[in-house]
C-alpha cells in the first residue's frame, strides 16, 4: 500500500541580491515530492541576514504556526541548512517537526543508492549530519548505569554521550569500508590510463539527461551491448559512477563516464562523502557539460555546477556543453556554435554533432601517414588494423603498404620497424 504523504510548509529567506530565490524554493517543493512529502504553502521573508537563532523573525514564526496549523502541517522544511540550535529553537516554538534542504538531499540519496559504495557514502554523510545535531533532550539526558552493580553507581555516560560515541565508531569503520572501495577503483583509473584510452565525463545539474545521452551513445555506437545505466526523469537518478566504453566505426574509442548529478546548496557532506566518487570527474580528459535548455533558469543551473566542478578541482578541463531538451524550447537543433551544441536526446537528434565535437578535442593526438610493413613484422598489420583507422591497404613484393591514421604514440613505437613513405 502507498504511504499517506505527509503536509509540509516550506520556508525559505531572501537574502539581499538574490535572484535565484523563486527557483531555490521551486526546486524545494520538488525536493519535498521526491521524499514524498505534499507541500502544503510556503513562506518567505526578505532580510539583510538569517536569524541566527530561529532562521526567520518572531513575528514570521507565529505567521508560520498558524500557517502550519490551518493546513494541518506537521512538517516545517527550511530552505537553508540549519544549525542544530536553530532546530532545537525552532521545534520547541512551532511544536513541529523541522527539517531543512540538507536532510531532504540526504533522504533522496540514501533512497536512490543502489551499489554498496553508494550506500556507505550517503550513510557517512547522514551520519556526519547528525552529530553534531544529537539534542540532549529529557531521557537523552538521564545517566545511564554504571559501576559494579549498585544503580547509577559511577559517572556512566549520558544518553547523549553514548549515541555520539556509536555514531563516530559507525563513521570510523565506513570509512575504512569506503577506503576499501576506493583503493580498488583507483587500480581500474590507473589501468585506464595504462591503456592510453580517453576519458569523457558527463557532467551537470541532476535530472538534465546524462544518463539518457549515455544511453543514446551506446545505442548508436555499441547496438549489442546490454550495459546500458539506469535513466528516469527524477531527482537524482544517477548516484553511481558508471564507466562505458564507445567504439567508433574507424577503430577509435573513449570511455565515457556517467556521474551524480549537482543541485544548489550540496550538502558539503555530501560532497565530501562522494569525493572519491567524483575524482573521476577531475581526471577526464573532456567533460561533456549536460545543460537542460528548457529551464528559464539554465544559466543558474550551469554556474552551479560550474561553482562544484571548481570545487573539485576539475574546472580548468576542457569542456563542451550540450544544451538538451531543445524539444521542448524554440530553439533551432541540432546545431553546433563553437564549444557548444544543441541538441535532444529525447528526439534522437544532435548525437552526430556531438560527437563530432569529441573527436576534434580527445583525437588530436591522431596523425595520417604511410607506411609498409615488411612481411617478417606481419604483427604490426594486425596490431594497425585493430588500433587505427586504415585508409587502404596494398600487397608489394616487399611488404604490406597502409594508409592510416593513427595514434602519434604508435607511430613513434613502430617507426623504426616499418618504412615511412
Amino acid at each position: 500500500m502507498e504511504q499517506p504523504k505527509q503536509k509540509a510548509i516550506i520556508v525559505g529567506v531572501q537574502l539581499q541580491n538574490q535572484t535565484d530565490f523563486a527557483y531555490s524554493m521551486q526546486e524545494l517543493r520538488n525536493l519535498a515530492d521526491a521524499c514524498n512529502i505534499d507541500v502544503a504553502d510556503e513562506l518567505s521573508q526578505k532580510a539583510a541576514r538569517v536569524n541566527p537563532s530561529h532562521y526567520i523573525g518572531t513575528g514570521k514564526i507565529d505567521e508560520l504556526r498558524a500557517l502550519a496549523e490551518a493546513h494541518d502541517a506537521q512538517v516545517i522544511i527550511f530552505n537553508d541548512e540549519l544549525s542544530p540550535s536553530q532546530i532545537r529553537n525552532l521545534e520547541a516554538a512551532l511544536e513541529r517537526t523541522v527539517i531543512d534542504r540538507t536532510i531532504l538531499i540526504l533522504d533522496i540519496f540514501a533512497e536512490r543508492a543502489k551499489t554498496r559504495e553508494a550506500q556507505l557514502q550517503v550513510e557517512v554523510a547522514r551520519l556526519q549530519y547528525m552529530l553534531p545535531r544529537l539534542v540532549g533532550l529529557r531521557e537523552s539526558l538521564g545517566r545511564q548505569g554504571g559501576g559494579a552493580g549498585l544503580k547509577n553507581k559511577g559517572a556512566g555516560e549520558t544518553k547523549l554521550e553514548l549515541d555520539r560515541r556509536r555514531i563516530e565508531e559507525r563513521i570510523t569503520a565506513l570509512q575504512g569500508e569506503l577506503e576499501k572501495l576506493v583503493a580498488r577503483r583507483q587500480i581500474q583509473r590507473k589501468q585506464r590510463q595504462k591503456n592510453e584510452v580517453p576519458v569523457v565525463c558527463l557532467v551537470g545539474y541532476t535530472n538534465t539527461g546524462k544518463s539518457s545521452l549515455m544511453n543514446a551513445l551506446l545505442e548508436k555506437y555499441n547496438p549489442d551491448t546490454d550495459k546500458q545505466v539506469f535513466a528516469q526523469d527524477m531527482l537524482f537518478a544517477t548516484l553511481e559512477t558508471s564507466v562505458r566504453s564507445i567504439e567508433m566505426p574507424d577503430n577509435k574509442s573513449f570511455l565515457l563516464t556517467d556521474t551524480v548529478g549537482f543541485v544548489s546548496q550540496l550538502p558539503h557532506h555530501l560532497v565530501k562523502a562522494f569525493r572519491s566518487t567524483l575524482e573521476e570527474v577531475a581526471e577526464a580528459d573532456l567533460l561533456v557539460h549536460v545543460v537542460d535548455y528548457s529551464q528559464d533558469e539554465y544559466e543558474q543551473l550551469v554556474s552551479v555546477t560550474n561553482d562544484t566542478l571548481k570545487a573539485l578541482g576539475a574546472y580548468d578541463i576542457s569542456t563542451i556543453y550540450a544544451y538538451n531538451k531543445c524539444d521542448l524550447t524554440e530553439q533551432e537543433y541540432p546545431k553546433v556554435q563553437d564549444n557548444s551544441v544543441y541538441l535532444s536526446v529525447k528526439q534522437n537528434s544532435g548525437l552526430d554533432e556531438l560527437i563530432g565535437l569529441i573527436r576534434g578535442q580527445i583525437y588530436d593526438d591522431y596523425m595520417e601517414c604511410e607506411i609498409l610493413i615488411p612481411f617478417h613484422q606481419g604483427r604490426l598489420v594486425a596490431y594497425f588494423n585493430e588500433h587505427a583507422h586504415v585508409l587502404w591497404t596494398s600487397y608489394e613484393p616487399e611488404g604490406t603498404r597502409m594508409k592510416l591514421e593513427c595514434r602519434r604514440a604508435d607511430f613513434e613505437r613502430y617507426r623504426n620497424d616499418v618504412i615511412v613513405i
